[in-house]
């Protein structure tokens, strides 16, 4: 079974408030499986728009990503992320096919 992934780009008006939803995320994403594979870090955009923070989180199938996404502890932690950061987010299911040679 592919995994799930939810792809992340933000901008963070208030760091301080953000770290407030960070803490109260850290539950639904243990709860489902959730690993960062990429938490901000150095980038560069060669092509299209970026945000300064990009996070990429693997969930053990598709279905685990979207349930930690509608969950009522998720959607608490968005509450407090809404008021200070602007982003982008995609949750999507993995490749397990063929891969080039």
């Amino acid at each position: 079974m592919p995994k799930g992934y939810w792809i992340a780009r933000i901008d963070v008006a208030d760091m301080d408030k953000y770290k407030l939803y960070v803490a109260a995320n850290a539950k639904p994403f243990a709860e489902f499986g959730a690993k960062f594979l990429v938490r901000s870090g150095r980038y560069e955009a060669p092509e299209g728009t970026s945000r300064s923070r990009n996070v990429v989180i693997e969930f053990p199938s598709y279905q685990a990503a979207l349930d930690c996404y509608r969950s009522p502890a998720y959607q608490q932690a968005i509450q407090l992320r809404l008021p200070v950061a602007t982003g982008d987010l995609i949750i999507i299911e993995g490749y397990d096919g063929p891969q080039p040679s």
